[in-house]
């Protein structure tokens, strides 16, 4: 699979910036644990600032989706890094409820304006032929950034000689002067709109056809009446709800439920992400390569194989910090793997380069209500029934997940633009 200077140059710009959105994203789940003991927040404080930044982040999916399908979305991006890196900036001033609540909101709202948008940009300059693979190579930018920024963060907090007076500050403070540079490389060096030079010539018609229904809002219309797009954003729900918990509180159940410091928690919880990249890839080889590009199957076995590794963390725990770790590895795999093609060549598939950002926004806007979820869920569960229940209940949330991608199982993408695919495999099952 060759790809074209422009493409390499392309593919690097976008995944850097990705990346960097979870500079600002992760670090809040490494900084949870100290507003914790030191600003006196209790459970559910912390579970009100994560509710109103995944409540904002589902919300902004839904607009700056479409938005980006209709003015580009090199200037929804933009605006958004640059509000993320203001509000990161702000967090580090002070640590009451209120200040952090509305700043975390307006992160989630400036946050939401990545992965649409960049995805809108790779669905333009990379066409449906092996869309799986590209898309999960390019989707370890989540995997392996939410990895990067959560070591990155942990590093930063418990450097003694890191203008160590600022203490939980550092977490929010470097984070947002990091991606502040990345933020410069992307409005630079970011070009929404190839020309025909930069791309093969079997892409050419596919972008003929971009430039005539960028503005149309009809889009909107016809993906919502896509069975295939309920059921996707369905799955990617309950898929959300895990991937969350999880990400943003392993620490923390690392440190209150399983005693271990900060430092150990911090970075073991990082596997997560790290040997999720695995996942990530194995999920796009191998619906691109053995079965058709079908995306469910994929995601449905290995969601399957999320929901028994969630049953089984809380006795894998008790072999000591292997067995989290081994736990927390291999949950990574399972979960990463689905939401690496359910968000990214998926949402394409049925979007087309055409409405990408669309379809995407709306599978990762339903998708992540269950972040919405996720925080209340945690600390309800944790707090009244102990944390070995909370993966119980997790684990219920991955099996669902996975049924509800049954009657995609025969579905793969089509010669043609997704906009004008019928589903009729689904239209007889749904």
């Amino acid at each position: 699979m060759r790809l074209s200077s422009g493409q390499r140059r392309i593919f690097a710009i976008t995944w850097i910036t990705y990346a960097g959105f979870y500079l600002c994203r992760k670090n809040l789940s490494v900084v949870l644990p100290l507003l914790h003991n030191v600003s006196g927040l209790n459970g559910i404080d912390l579970a009100n600032i994560v509710f109103g930044y995944s409540l904002l982040y589902a919300v902004g999916q839904f607009v700056w989706g479409p938005l980006s399908d209709r003015i580009g979305a090199k200037r929804v991006v933009g605006a958004g890094l640059l509000l993320v890196v203001a509000c990161n900036l702000l967090m580090s001033m002070h640590a009451s409820l209120i200040w952090l609540l509305i700043l975390a909101c307006l992160n989630g709202a400036g946050q939401s304006t990545g992965w649409s948008g960049l995805v809108k940009t790779m669905a333009i300059w990379f066409n449906g032929v092996n869309r799986g693979i590209v898309m999960a190579w390019w989707g370890t930018n989540f995997v392996l950034g939410g990895f990067l920024a959560t070591t990155f963060a942990t590093w930063a907090i418990l450097q003694p000689w890191l203008l160590p007076e600022l203490g939980w500050r550092r977490g929010f403070l470097f984070p947002a002067l990091l991606l502040a540079a990345i933020t410069g490389v992307f409005l630079i060096g970011a070009k929404e709109t190839p020309e025909q030079a930069d791309l093969p010539p079997g892409m050419q018609v596919e972008l003929a056809e971009v430039s005539k229904v960028r503005s149309s809002w009809s889009i909107l219309a016809t993906l919502l009446c896509k069975p295939s797009l309920w059921l996707m954003s369905l799955s990617y729900f309950f898929l959300t709800l895990c991937r969350y918990a999880l990400m943003f509180w392993l620490p923390l159940y690392m440190v209150k439920g399983l005693k271990y410091d900060l430092r150990t928690s911090g970075y073991v919880s990082s596997l997560y992400e790290l040997i999720g990249i695995l996942g990530a890839l194995l999920a796009g080889y191998i619906s691109d390569r053995m079965i058709q590009s079908r995306r469910a199957p994929v995601s449905a076995i290995m969601l399957a194989g999320f929901c028994i590794i969630l049953l089984a963390e809380p006795a894998m725990s008790r072999y000591g910090l292997w067995g989290t770790a081994l736990a927390i590895s291999l949950a990574g795999i399972f979960s990463y793997g689905p939401d690496t093609l359910l968000s990214g060549a998926g949402a394409q598939d049925i979007g087309s380069a055409q409405g990408a950002a669309t379809a995407a926004g709306l599978v990762d806007g339903i998708g992540h209500l269950g972040a919405v979820f996720s925080p209340y869920v945690v600390v309800y569960i944790s707090e009244h029934y102990g944390w070995d229940h909370l993966f119980f209940v997790l684990a219920g949330a991955a099996l669902v997940a996975g049924v509800a991608l049954m009657p995609m199982w025969n579905l793969k993408p089509s010669s043609h633009s997704a906009l004008e695919l019928e589903d009729k495999v689904l239209q007889q099952v749904v």
